[in-house]
């Protein structure tokens, strides 16, 4: 038995990377139950959420954005691709890389989830006002500077 064994399960609220990373769970979860009608992971859902903001990105532009290394994206690419939603198109500027862009049934997708995406908002959000919600978000972005290198108050 180890230490953290013996001292009983961790309190969530003393340590706060724990309790970021339940939340996050618990969310992702969530919007994977939501999202399953449409055989859509909550992350492949956020690349359709980029396009259906901005058609044609680069898979650099979504392995920047979503903070995922390139075969990750390269991964999520392909699924989506297969499920028919996306496609490649050349980069005329760049050879060596392409676009990826909606296809007819990824734009349509986008009116059958944002209803619920919205509702999925609506209640991860129950409750909490729209200062607590600003003041989390200030919180949240303050961690994540202090732990890129930003170590200044």
């Amino acid at each position: 038995m180890n230490v953290l064994e013996e001292a009983g399960p961790l309190d969530e609220n003393k340590y706060i990377g724990l309790l970021i990373r339940n939340a996050d769970l618990t969310i992702a979860n969530y919007i994977k139950k939501q999202l399953g009608p449409f055989n859509l992971a909550p992350e492949q859902n956020l690349i359709m959420m980029m396009l259906w903001e901005k058609d044609g990105i680069s898979p650099n532009e979504l392995s920047q954005h979503l903070k995922k290394d390139k075969g990750n994206i390269a991964r999520m690419i392909a699924s989506l691709e297969k499920k028919g939603y996306i496609k490649r198109i050349d980069d005329p500027f760049d050879k060596r890389t392409f676009k990826v862009h909606l296809t007819e049934a990824g734009r349509q997708l986008e009116c059958q989830v944002a209803p619920i995406l919205d509702e999925a908002s609506r209640t991860v959000m129950n409750g909490i006002s729209a200062e607590q919600t600003l003041q989390l978000q200030k919180v949240l972005t303050k961690i994540i500077h202090n732990i890129s290198g930003g170590h200044s108050t």
